[in-house]
C-alpha cells in the first residue's frame, strides 16, 4: 500500500512540475476559464498553454467542460490550493531567511583597532 502511495505522490508532484501548469492552477483558483482566456492571462502562445493543459488533465488536476466549441477548465480538487498555498507560505519563508542572511552579509561590521602589540 505504502509503495503505490508513493507513486501516487510521484505522480503528484510531476504533475506540478512546471511553473506553468502552476501559474495555470492559480488562474483557475476564481473559477473555470477558456483556454483563450488562460491564454490571456499568461500571455503564452495558445499551443504552449494547450501542452500544459493537456498534462494537468493527463494527471488528473483539472475538470473539463464544453460549450458549443469552446472547451472550459477548472481544478477537480479545491483542496489542491490548500497544498499550493503551503508551498508559497514556504517559499515566502524561505525569502525571509536568504534576506536575512543578505541583511547580515551587508551589515557593517566593526573592527578591533590594531593597536600593534601583541
Amino acid at each position: 500500500m505504502k509503495q503505490r502511495l508513493h507513486e501516487f505522490k510521484a505522480e503528484f508532484f510531476k504533475g506540478l512540475g512546471h511553473p506553468l501548469r502552476l501559474a495555470i492552477l492559480d488562474a483557475l483558483r476564481e473559477g473555470e476559464r477558456s483556454v483563450t482566456e488562460l491564454q490571456e492571462t499568461l500571455n503564452v502562445d495558445q499551443s504552449t498553454v494547450s501542452h500544459q493543459l493537456s498534462i494537468l488533465r493527463q494527471r488528473g488536476f483539472l475538470i473539463v467542460r464544453k460549450q458549443a466549441t469552446t472547451v472550459y477548465y477548472s481544478t477537480s480538487d479545491p483542496e489542491m490550493y490548500v497544498f499550493l498555498d503551503m508551498g508559497k507560505l514556504l517559499f515566502e519563508r524561505h525569502v525571509q531567511r536568504s534576506n536575512s542572511i543578505l541583511s547580515e552579509l551587508q551589515a557593517p561590521t566593526t573592527s578591533q583597532p590594531n593597536t600593534g602589540g601583541e
